[in-house]
């Protein structure tokens, strides 16, 4: 939603038969912290203790637990330290507040990072991800949430390559080649605004097609999937088809159709919307050829569009549907913008394939929390959640959950000072600390649009290597 639409929203707001009005609005007060609750109330010690059980082959329980673990990779994503060694000395000092205590020393955690799989992070991911679906709202994309009568859930595709790892860490400092820790793919609810399913692969140039074959067995039966052309292939409809799954896709260039019939044929402003039942592919190398839909946009301004799904009966996905519901695919490059950008993934501060993928999937897990924050301060405000801005949310949420923490520990420095005293005290969720006005994270309009950052890697493919090769550990 645009800023012009969300203030337009705003003005429209009722609350029990009255108008607000844009002053109340924006001098709304909202609770910044609830984000971090999330976080604490889900990823409880019981949670690791179960995962770790589960998953455990040859590792020892250490003082770094997978639950400090997971708490200190939690607080590294919020508050972005220069280095894990200075986060680690404070944590170790009693300093900082916002870490762990975990009394061993800084080798140690690196040590345990080292060593310890990054899939203890993944399952634990995943179960967060199963208990975060009863607790979030589904307030992102309600405009579309007719289609949830229709399909299980609505899900945007598509992968990510991780930032290239900088040469000042230690043991890639006489590395010439540019270093890829991995890569991501990730399964976007469109609803919820997050990304309950996400995969982290330590082969960074390993093909998107394999990443989606390895986390299809995740996503719900009867699930719409959306993305981009490169996933337009006949081998994977028909594979989508056994897994009880819709798609709709770009077209990609390369896929051969056949006309069955003509479905539709509508005049709209701008172009000629075509809808066409088809067989896909050629069948050459033994594989099926999937009856799809082909919808096809032609407009002598904007050139054509077509789109490919495997939604065979127009009730269930009109062609005016499936036209506006792919726009929505760019949602989950904001997705990746919010994790790399926002939320620092684009700095790496170990070297080592287990402590990347840790940092990975706490960052996935705290944008999980963070937007879930988002969309219940937007309900509770009565506007839409795309209405807040995540770039504008989280570095307020980051200094709130800060302010709240060094208040309290001076509060509990003062009971120790005055044992004798009984001290009552303040309603946390009340203080100012943890809240700002409503306006301070809102959607601004755009009066142009900036030119967009290229976050792709630069270098040759081939001058790239990826991060496990050059680890011992990378396949622990």
């Amino acid at each position: 939603m645009s800023g012009k639409k969300a203030k337009a929203k705003c003005r429209e707001l009722k609350t029990e038969g009255r108008i607000v009005s844009p002053h109340e609005i924006k001098n709304k007060k909202v609770n910044l912290s609830k984000a971090v609750e999330i976080l604490d109330t889900v990823i409880t010690e019981s949670l690791c203790e179960t995962i770790f059980k589960r998953l455990r082959t040859k590792e020892r329980r250490r003082a770094w637990s997978l639950h400090a673990m997971v708490k200190f990779w939690n607080a590294v994503i919020l508050h972005a330290p220069v280095s894990l060694r200075q986060a680690l000395e404070e944590a170790g000092s009693g300093e900082g507040t916002q870490w762990p205590e975990v009394e061993t020393s800084p080798e140690a955690f690196f040590q345990r990072s080292q060593n310890m799989s990054w899939r203890f992070f993944a399952a634990l991911h995943e179960e967060f991800g199963r208990r975060m679906e009863k607790l979030a709202d589904l307030g992102f994309a309600q405009e579309f949430q007719y289609l949830l009568k229709r399909f299980s859930q609505v899900y945007l595709i598509d992968g990510s390559t991780l930032d290239a790892i900088k040469r000042l860490l230690k043991g890639l400092r006489q590395e010439p080649a540019t270093v890829l820790p991995g890569s991501i793919l990730a399964a976007y609810d469109l609803f919820r605004g997050y990304a309950p399913i996400l995969g982290f692969f330590e082969n960074a140039r390993e093909s998107e097609m394999r990443r989606l074959e390895t986390i299809l067995e995740k996503i719900p039966q009867g699930s719409l999937l959306i993305a981009d052309r490169i996933y337009a292939t006949a081998k994977l409809f028909g594979i989508l088809a056994e897994k009880n799954l819709y798609a709709l896709f770009r077209r990609h260039a390369s896929l051969s159709l056949r006309r069955i019939r003509r479905v539709s044929r509508k005049r709209l402003p701008g172009g000629v919307l075509e809808d066409w039942l088809v067989q896909a592919g050629s069948g050459w190398n033994g594989t099926d050829q999937p009856m799809l839909r082909w919808i096809i946009f032609r407009s002598k301004k904007l050139g054509d569009y077509e789109f490919l799904t495997n939604v065979l009966d127009p009730r269930q996905l009109s062609a005016e549907e499936a036209m506006e519901l792919y726009r929505c695919r760019w949602d989950v490059e904001r997705l990746f913008y919010d994790i790399k950008e926002v939320l620092n993934l684009h700095r790496f501060y170990a070297g080592n394939v287990n402590a990347v993928a840790m940092q990975v999937y706490a960052a996935a897990m705290t944008h999980t929390a963070m937007r879930t924050a988002q969309s219940r301060i937007a309900r509770q405000a009565g506007i839409g959640a795309e209405a807040i801005s995540t770039a504008k949310f989280f570095p307020r949420m980051a200094a709130a959950v800060y302010r709240r923490q060094m208040i309290k520990f001076g509060a509990q420095i003062i009971k120790e000072m005055n044992p004798e005293v009984t001290l009552k005290e303040p309603h946390w969720d009340r203080l100012n600390a943890g809240s700002v006005r409503l306006h301070q994270i809102l959607v601004e309009p755009r009066k142009e649009s900036p030119p967009r950052k290229d976050l792709r890697i630069k270098k040759n493919k081939s001058a790239c290597k990826s991060l496990h090769l050059l680890t011992s550990h990378g396949q622990n």
